[in-house]
């Protein structure tokens, strides 16, 4: 099942177990389940510490557990979880095994800290950026708590269970029967949502920390290079972001970024973080900022956990999300078949009907992608041509499962109260309105900037981007911006981060030019 490379790979893995594993399997005389024998099979055979036992009666065929003598630890694979999940795969027998995990103390000692039973099932997909987050952070919490439970199942493999549960977006998660939430979460997301008492415990040591010299709102690529230009420099720097990350988290490949010819999202997200920590830099994560006042001495940042952190200067780096297209039906259908991933989501629609919004590279690419797994393809573009590339509309025109719609709009999002059943379009040539149905709808229409919670506070065009100057300057003194929450062009992960640079260091020379009392104050 494994090359001899990821044998040899693995092997250096598994010599830092410290207690032995014990895996437990679950198989039929399907092929899946012969594949996962045989991935098990590689596994026990390259460490001494590892046990394999057959069990019997499992909820899902196959699948296999994992524990240690000794341990209460309930932690369960559904699948075969190669891809993206590989590691996470590496990562729970290194964790079941007694092997250290690289999260923060604090974060370990609350997981340990919590009561009650919790049995956890996410639902993702091979293909899944976002689905290892999710995933490792459960299988950690199974193994340091004995009350919380985890099975990560491959939805693509147990199709009719995902339909059934209605999953149609992943990672979903279910909490004890129940759903708990869908989209990409670690560990602290988690424990906010199920430790009671966790958000105010957190936005009074928030509120607690004395000013900083230069706060950063954002931890995308542009805010990870602000606060490592800014704390070079010596001054005292935060960090307070929704996600580390940012929307780079949501980016399947990057062949782009200078010097580095491949790379995911997610492995930069995290190459980000581990660099702007090798600084005296506080971050703080999970939050969201709700306000931005000038008090003296400076501004005020308020957030929504009702936390606020004071500072001489900022900067903005608050990044984009997925525009959507603002039609009925599209909120109420959320994850119930209107998604913006085909990556992730694709999966899931397998054999089904779907439709793609946007003509331009993005939507061509979903199209292309989708038609190897679905029955047909609808793509929709509202102006009289597409705006892909020509190589990408001529691969797309040569697909017998595509359609292609020009100069329509898209009116309505149609379902039946718990899934999407079809969409209503308009053809803008001639005004009359039709029905398609299907089963997905993926929203390719670009971004919008994160930045409605600043409308009364400074200066943004007409498309809702913050104003700057050369320098990365707002209409704010004190208060800088960058990367794609700005009007600077060519919204890149090279450009925001040579923009976050160019910030931290007018932040900087901002700071040294102020007057000794006000930058005391």
């Amino acid at each position: 099942m494994l090359d001899a490379a990821m044998k040899t790979q693995l092997k250096g893995y598994l010599e830092r177990l410290m207690r032995p594993v014990e895996i437990t399997t679950f198989a039929g005389d399907d092929a899946k389940s012969k594949d996962m024998l045989a991935l098990i099979a590689d596994i026990r055979g390259l460490s001494d510490k590892i046990t394999v036992t057959e069990g019997a009666d499992a909820a899902r065929v196959p699948s296999f557990a994992l524990s240690s003598p000794g341990q209460n630890i309930s932690l369960t694979f559904a699948g075969l979880p190669m891809g993206h999940e590989f590691t996470s795969l590496v990562l729970a027998l290194l964790q079941t095994g007694g092997y250290p995990a690289k999260v923060e103390q604090a974060i370990q000692d609350q997981i340990r800290a919590l009561k009650g039973r919790f049995r956890f099932e996410t639902y993702f997909s091979l293909s899944c950026q976002n689905c290892p987050d999710v995933v490792q952070a459960l299988n950690l919490m199974a193994v340091l708590n004995p009350g919380i439970e985890h099975v990560a199942i491959d939805g693509a493999l147990f199709q009719a269970e995902v339909d059934a549960r209605q999953v149609m977006s992943v990672p979903t998660i279910f909490l004890n029967g129940e759903l708990f939430g869908a989209g990409r979460m670690d560990a602290e997301q988690i424990l906010a949502k199920i430790d009671t008492g966790a958000v105010s415990r957190a936005a009074e040591s928030i509120s607690a920390q004395a000013p900083y010299e230069v706060l950063v709102v954002g931890g995308g690529p542009a805010g990870a290079a602000a606060a490592i230009y800014a704390a070079r420099k010596g001054i005292r720097t935060g960090v307070v972001a929704e996600r580390f990350g940012g929307q780079v988290l949501d980016t399947m490949s990057i062949e782009n970024l200078i010097s580095v010819p491949h790379t995911e999202g997610p492995q930069l997200a995290r190459a980000l973080e581990t660099h702007v920590r090798e600084y005296e830099v506080d971050i703080f994560n999970t939050q969201v900022a709700t306000r931005l006042e000038e008090v003296p001495g400076g501004y005020r940042v308020t957030l929504a956990s009702g936390a606020a952190l004071n500072a001489t200067s900022v900067i903005l780096s608050t990044g984009a999300r997925w525009r959507k297209m603002g039609v009925p039906g599209e909120e109420q259908y959320l994850a119930k078949g209107v998604t913006f991933c085909p990556h992730c989501d694709g999966p899931l629609f397998k054999g089904k009907r779907v439709a793609v919004i946007g003509g331009g590279n993005s939507g061509a690419e979903a199209a292309i992608d989708l038609a190897g797994l679905v029955t047909h393809v609808t793509l929709i573009e509202f102006d009289k041509a597409l705006r892909a590339d020509d190589v990408l509309q001529r691969k797309l025109r040569s697909l017998k499962n595509v359609t292609i719609l020009t100069e329509t709009r898209t009116t309505e999002v149609k379902g039946d109260g718990s899934r999407v059943t079809g969409l209503a379009c308009e053809d803008r040539r001639s005004g009359e309105i039709r029905e398609i149905a299907l089963e997905g709808i993926f929203v390719q229409i670009g971004l919008m900037p994160n930045t409605g919670w600043l409308k009364s506070t400074l200066t943004l065009s007409p498309r809702g981007e913050i104003v700057v100057d050369a320098h990365g300057a707002t209409s704010l003194p004190g208060v800088f911006a960058a990367g794609d929450c700005t009007t600077a062009p060519y919204k890149q992960i090279v450009i925001a981060m040579g923009e976050g640079a160019r910030a931290g260091l007018a932040a900087f020379d901002h700071l040294i030019r102020l007057p000794v009392a006000e930058k005391a104050a």
